[in-house]
């Protein structure tokens, strides 16, 4: 009688552990960094900021996590709307690509792949062939933890071990859930949606060649950021080649 009571108490529980174990599984995907260079005063640009979200939404490739990072230029912004989200630093950041990548000048849309590749931010085929490519590569594991929060300050713990090469530990905050009503330019009339807009981009250290890498760093939040739409992202990048060797993302929901 008492062995039937324990299975009848068990059986609920247990029930209960296998509807958790998706949420405790180790994730065997490989993170993979996808940088969409885009504009909200480029015509072309709309068909490439809906499938960098739905990569960064849906992640529909297999064995792929996409981490998305969407940087809005601000060399459309002298052509009739100037975009919120825009920035010379991305402008910057885009012509080092160009040069790393050896292209001949900066486009929109434009994505980059770890760094690594180069192509059409549009190009629904091929992104996902280069995604697979770029997940065949072991990546050097960055970790982030969230220390503490308090009002508009978000303290993080990074660490990156085993490293296999020298580079520039790089850190950006993005929102995602965002939208615009395009007045003006090449999108007038437009509403345009975004997912995982690069709020900032900033260097936090340097990791040297089999050495491991820990800091904490403490990000001041503006006060238009919906904390809900946030997330951290780390990567570390090859100073001399832009490649990413190492990235990881921290949703401020979780």
């Amino acid at each position: 009688m008492g062995r039937e009571v324990d299975l009848l108490v068990m059986k609920p529980f247990l029930a209960i552990l296998l509807l958790l174990a998706p949420l405790f599984a180790a994730d065997t995907r490989t993170p993979v960094l996808v940088e969409l260079f885009t504009s909200e005063g480029c015509s072309s640009c709309p068909p490439a900021d809906a499938l960098l979200g739905k990569l960064n939404d849906l992640q529909p490739v297999a064995g792929v996590n996409v981490i998305a990072l969407e940087e809005h230029v601000d060399y459309w912004d002298r052509q009739g709307w100037r975009d919120p989200f825009s920035s010379a630093d991305f402008t910057t950041r885009q012509k080092q690509y160009a040069q790393w990548l050896h292209v001949e000048a900066p486009y929109t849309p434009q994505m980059v792949i770890d760094g690594r590749a180069e192509l059409v931010g549009n190009d629904a085929q091929g992104v996902p062939k280069e995604l697979k490519k770029a997940a065949r590569d072991v990546k050097t594991p960055v970790q982030i933890s969230m220390r503490e929060k308090s009002g508009d300050q978000v303290k993080l713990a990074v660490q990156v071990d085993g490293t296999k090469s020298s580079g520039d530990v790089q850190l950006a905050i993005t929102e995602s859930k965002l939208a615009t009503d395009v007045a003006r330019g090449e999108n007038a009339g437009r509403n345009l949606k975004h997912s995982a807009v690069v709020r900032q981009l900033m260097p936090i250290g340097k990791v040297k060649k089999g050495e491991p890498f820990s800091i904490e760093t403490t990000v001041k939040l503006a006060r238009e950021w919906k904390t809900e739409n946030l997330s951290a992202v780390v990567f570390v990048q090859e100073r001399t080649c832009g490649k990413v060797f190492g990235v990881a993302e921290l949703p401020f929901s979780r």
